[in-house]
């Protein structure tokens, strides 16, 4: 799967994934929708931001969700 939306520049918040080599985290994205933010929230809040930006985080995650196994306790 690739993603186009998703960038990962070393230079750029420490190679942590990004939006659209934008300095926003995959990872606060996630945060935010994990809080309870609504898309229409998010997008007031960060008018850079696209709805296809939210999607291809959340693909990105079930992604890596995927491939990772974590043993519950």
């Amino acid at each position: 799967m690739t993603f186009q939306r998703i960038t990962i520049n070393s230079e750029v918040m420490g190679g942590k994934p990004c939006i659209r080599h934008l300095r926003f985290p995959v990872s606060r994205l996630l945060g935010l929708l994990a809080s309870g933010e609504t898309t229409e929230a998010i997008l007031k809040s960060y008018p850079y931001l696209e709805k296809d930006d939210i999607h291809e985080a959340l693909n990105y995650a079930a992604m890596l969700a995927d491939e990772q196994v974590i043993e519950l306790a």
